[in-house]
């Protein structure tokens, strides 16, 4: 283990005074979070006291996103999130473990191809809607069931800025995701008024998933930014937290742009 590592185990959950975060009696519920965007959700749910279940299709990797959030109030489940044995499993564990689940993040997708759309193979197509908008549905009707019906709750449901703009070569992408943010609206509509629905739409950050898009040219990729950096699972993971707390007790239906500014770009030119 890294002395970083081990430092992060041993920060993770503390306060700005050094003394460990008290126990929201929060219970969330991150989809694909063993790395990324994912991944930095949890780890600002855990650091103000929520207990979280991170899910992931690679069980190793899994393990050590759980070791690395270093808290016992954590746990993960592997496995597929479009599998729907999957997530009946996830959410009956997570009832099981913590009892309830208020917050639910779905955040696991995928983006097998590059290319322009009229090449585009239905069957390719079909697999990332599958993995980015129906196992979100799947995942948001089980915890409906489980928890939040009765008991309210919040849902986010990571989307892009590729979903509300034209995403040249990533086209199948950005239709999947074009479709989370009208998922996010049809569920504020009808889960109202318990539970609330938003949508995070982020432009390029910095993860494993996205590395095609700026991997030997970050500086170059940065410079289109008026804010002049990529993001960071950090930006994403405070986005999420504020969308689960209090002070957003008023938002639903609303999709959040986390884009460092390159949308201010689009009148340009």
């Amino acid at each position: 283990m890294t002395e970083q590592t081990q430092q992060t185990q041993q920060t993770q959950t503390l306060t700005p005074g050094g003394a460990p975060a008290p126990e929201s009696g929060k219970v969330a519920l991150i989809t694909g979070a063993s790395r990324g965007i994912g991944y930095g959700v949890a780890e600002a749910l855990v650091a103000r006291g929520d207990r979280v279940c991170i899910t992931g299709r690679n069980e190793d990797a899994l393990k050590a996103a759980v070791e690395r959030l270093g808290s016992d109030r954590v746990i993960g489940v592997p496995g597929k999130a479009h599998d729907e044995a999957h997530q009946a499993v996830a959410v009956d564990r997570v009832m099981e473990e913590f009892g309830r689940i208020d917050f639910l993040v779905n955040n696991a997708g995928t983006n097998p191809v590059f290319g322009p759309i009229a090449d585009l193979d239905l069957n390719v197509a079909r697999k990332v809607f599958e993995n980015n908008v129906i196992s979100a549905l799947g995942f948001a009707q089980r915890t409906w069931k489980a928890w939040q019906k009765e008991n309210g709750g919040a849902i986010v449901n990571v989307a892009s800025l590729a979903g509300i703009s034209a995403s040249p070569f990533i086209g199948a992408y950005g239709m999947s995701k074009a479709a989370m943010v009208n998922l996010t609206l049809q569920l504020a509509h009808e889960f109202a008024p318990g539970v609330r629905v938003n949508a995070i739409a982020p432009a390029v950050v910095k993860t494993k998933f996205a590395e095609a898009l700026y991997e030997g040219r970050e500086a170059e990729a940065a410079a289109a930014y008026p804010l002049a950096r990529l993001g960071v699972p950090e930006d994403i993971g405070g986005a999420a937290a504020f969308l689960t707390s209090d002070q957003s007790a008023w938002i639903t239906g609303q999709t959040l742009v986390i884009d460092g500014g390159i949308f201010l770009n689009a009148g340009v030119g």
